[in-house]
């Protein structure tokens, strides 16, 4: 999971029209049935250092229709209707271009298909941020005298992202996050939002990171082995990033974890220009396989990415098989989702609005298939799978995500938020190999050899 703390941008679009969750499950008047319905009202969150008017989250809308019982039904274990879902992922202004996918580390570039137009954030600074779940990063006044910068549209895009997210987490759990502002001594900081030992989520993170100061030998040694030309002036590097990055792990082994980071990087060379680009992602990973779940998933990301150029769902969807690989294990570490770095072209406008309507996607990909699992029964088999499998991820996190490594490499980063990522539990069985023909060798089989789901 590319939990790059510094580096994840997410953002919720501020023209779009608030959509809601419209439950038409027919049956069981469930618990999860009844959380649908409190998505329908908007929910309101305000910090104490700003009262007055009201800043509503926006959602997005995901329509549930009940056909029928859905896949695997182990004994002993009671399944609810399987749903099918048509994600409308908000309207953004259209991009255009390919990636030419020539490397592991290769830089996207982005050709223009239609004519742009730039897309106004409506409101005033001051009034978005009393949705936030605390203060900015920035302070108001910095941000609303900026307000046109690139550096403030992003900070404002990832704090509205992060709160959507975590008010969605929160009506489907039932419990609150604890918000925890922290400063980093060499320049910035960030707020990670974290719920622990809920009733869905084991544990919950969403952070957001805006860090600035000098590049460190290491940190620029990782950035040029991508392929970056990085001049300096007496040896040093100014730079600003900023994100938001989110995992989730939930208790029920039959709802699968999450992870998405969106970021934006700005580096200041000797002659004093600056190179940019943004990066992110969203990936899946189920402990079971749920072809119904996958094909919600994927859609819903290539709906998004469709917005803008047919090719970049196909090409994002390689680049995160191929990033998410656990090479030592030969396996992925899940299904996948869209994965980009490095995108600086063809301008910061319209990777921009790309990196927009990715962000929007993140909540109907994800919590309807939260909803749907709600009540799934499970064996204490099928948990110590789970924990087997949370194994992985944390071999891929600290062994290869480029986030995690380029954290530890900066100093002043924030170690709890850069961990964030990792399970409260995991398990190593050693020689753990399942008996063919079982779910469990179906996963491994899928993860040895990623599929199409679309």
């Amino acid at each position: 999971m590319a939990t790059l703390v510094f580096l994840s941008v997410n953002r919720t679009a501020q023209t779009t029209a608030r959509r809601c969750f419209i439950s038409h499950l027919k049956g069981s008047a469930s618990a999860g049935d009844s959380h649908l319905s409190s998505l329908r009202s908007p929910s309101v969150r305000r910090w104490s250092s700003l009262s007055g008017t009201r800043c509503f989250t926006r959602g997005t809308g995901t329509r549930f229709v009940s056909h029928g019982a859905a896949g695997r039904a182990a004994p002993g274990r009671t399944r609810r209707g399987a749903l099918a879902f048509t994600g409308a992922a908000a309207a953004a202004a259209a991009v255009a271009g390919f990636v030419a996918n020539a490397s592991h580390f290769q830089r996207a570039e982005m050709a223009s298909m239609v004519p742009q137009v730039a897309e106004e954030e409506d409101g005033d600074i001051l009034e978005r941020c009393r949705g936030f779940m605390s203060p900015p990063v920035t302070d108001v006044s910095v941000l609303r005298e900026r307000k046109g910068e690139m550096s403030t549209r992003m900070e404002m895009l990832i704090m509205e992202t992060q709160a959507e997210f975590c008010r969605a987490l929160e009506k489907v759990d039932g419990g609150t996050f604890k918000v925890d502002r922290w400063e980093r001594n060499e320049g910035g900081g960030g707020i990670s939002c974290v719920m622990q030992d809920g009733k869905v989520f084991e544990k919950a993170g969403v952070n957001v990171s805006v860090v600035f100061g000098n590049l460190t030998e290491e940190a620029a040694r990782q950035m040029t082995s991508r392929g970056k030309v990085l001049k300096g002036k007496d040896g040093k590097l100014p730079f600003c990033a900023m994100g938001v990055s989110s995992v989730i792990h939930p208790k029920n082994p039959h709802v699968p974890t999450v992870h998405f980071n969106y970021r934006y990087f700005e580096i200041e060379e000797e002659d004093g220009s600056k190179q940019w680009w943004f990066g992110g992602g969203t990936d899946l990973t189920p402990v079971y396989i749920d072809k119904e779940d996958a094909f919600h998933f994927h859609s819903t990301l290539k709906e998004a990415c469709d917005k803008h150029h047919s090719q970049y769902y196909p090409d994002f969807k390689k680049w995160c098989d191929r990033y998410f690989y656990i090479r030592h294990r030969g396996e992925t570490r899940g299904i996948g989702g869209i994965f980009f770095d490095d995108l600086d072209s063809p301008s910061q406008e319209e990777v921009f609005s790309f990196v927009k309507s990715c962000a929007r996607a993140v909540v109907p990909c994800y919590l309807p298939i939260v909803y749907k699992h709600l009540n799934d029964s499970f064996t204490a088999e099928e948990k110590d799978w789970q924990q087997v499998r949370r194994g992985r991820y944390v071999e891929f996190n600290l062994v290869y995500d480029r986030g995690v490594k380029f954290g530890l490499a900066t100093p002043g980063s924030r170690i709890e938020s850069i961990l964030m990522s990792l399970p409260l539990t995991a398990r190593w069985e050693y020689m753990h190999e399942p008996a063919k023909g079982t779910q469990e060798a179906e996963v491994l089989e899928v993860l040895r050899s990623p599929k199409e789901w679309v």
